[in-house]
């Protein structure tokens, strides 16, 4: 199977006055095609700092991290900003949806960046809407929607351009008990179809839906556990 992610020896270090502080500090961590990967941690874990990182946020200080088999760690900001459009749809807990614009203008955008025609977008946009079961709200502005309709409509966005990744950071954190049920519900299809997905959570119910689970904690990766078929099986531990 395809590594889409192969990240070895990844340290982000920060200067803190006369101290060097290690976010990250020695990481290795391949991610195969089609995995559901739930990246927890505490605050102040690294766990987003490894975000920032796979997701060409943000560059390590040390070591290599290959996407798809191109090593990136080294890219401009601009090289970075092509390939987070054409590989990596994000999911935010915010939703991060611009107001004034419909589900379906919001879910297009990304075409827009990656130059496609009025045509293609709305194309691609309406695929991903009926994905997440909103083709009935296309036309309705952020305000018109509830939470979980929000979010749905920017994982449409995130989907919309196909990308080898969905990383979704917190994505239910706002949301009541049945919009997150139906989220999650709608992860395990992307997941059950294809989609490889890096989910960041600091809740337990919700890294449970994961094949695996990676545990952060003072910028190492401390447990790599296997979930899939209800088993457990560690297979990593530093």
């Amino acid at each position: 199977m395809q590594n889409v992610v192969t990240i070895t020896g990844v340290k982000k270090l920060y200067k803190m006055g006369s101290e060097t502080v290690a976010a990250l500090n020695g990481v290795d961590l391949k991610i195969d095609a089609g995995e559901f990967v739930a990246l927890m941690g505490p605050s102040g874990s690294g766990k987003s700092t490894l975000m920032n990182i796979l997701g060409c946020l943000d560059r390590p200080t040390v070591g290599s991290y290959k996407l798809l088999g191109q090593e990136v760690s080294g890219l401009s900001d601009d090289a970075l900003a092509r390939i987070r459009n054409k590989t990596i749809g994000f999911v935010f807990q915010n939703f991060n949806l611009l107001p004034k614009l419909t589900s379906l203008e919001n879910v297009a955008l990304p075409a827009v960046y990656a130059g496609l025609s009025s045509k293609e977008r709305l194309a691609l946009a309406r695929e991903a809407l009926e994905k997440v079961s909103l083709a009935d709200r296309a036309e309705h502005l952020p305000g018109e929607l509830s939470g979980g309709q929000r979010q749905r409509v920017a994982i449409a966005r995130a989907i919309a351009m196909k990308p080898a990744i969905l990383m979704a950071d917190e994505p239910t954190g706002n949301l009541d008990t049945k919009s997150t049920g139906e989220i999650m519900q709608i992860f395990r299809e992307l997941h059950a179809a294809g989609s490889t997905i890096i989910l960041v959570t600091h809740e337990p119910d919700i890294a449970q839906a994961a094949d695996r689970q990676i545990l952060v904690k003072d910028g190492q990766i401390t447990m790599d556990i296997l979930t899939a078929a209800h088993s457990e099986q560690v297979i990593d531990i530093v």
